[in-house]
């Protein structure tokens, strides 16, 4: 499989409840004017950037059941995350993970630490 810009991503697995982000410039702005002050960014203690991929979401624990009809094949389920690819996180630096792949810097965030989501679809 020949690896392009656009599917060099497709080959990463999020795990649980965590989000990969790609982080924006400091003076970066969104269309609805949102943006994080100079003084802020300059602490460094939160950042901004677009949710690329997203886990599948908190387990779900499966109740324990001792009853010999039932099958063992039953898949586990998950509650899904709020952030979805496309939505502007602003997230907790200091609970990020951050990672480079392919030449470009990503965080791997746990949705706790992600403070407020901005995303463009009508309310």
């Amino acid at each position: 499989m020949l690896l392009t810009q656009d599917n060099k991503l497709k080959k990463l697995v999020i795990i649980g409840d965590r989000v990969l982000i790609k982080p924006t410039q400091p003076n970066d702005k969104t269309s609805s004017g949102l943006y994080l002050p100079p003084g802020v960014q300059e602490k460094e203690k939160v950042q901004q950037g677009y949710v690329i991929k997203t886990g599948p979401g908190y387990a779900i624990p499966m109740p324990v059941d001792d009853e010999p009809w039932k099958t063992d094949d039953e898949k586990i389920k998950y509650m899904p995350l709020q952030a979805r690819e496309g939505d502007l996180a602003i997230f907790l630096l200091n609970g990020a993970t951050e990672v480079m792949y392919e030449g470009d810097k990503y965080f791997i965030v746990p949705q706790g630490a992600i403070l407020m989501l901005e995303r463009d679809e009508e309310l």
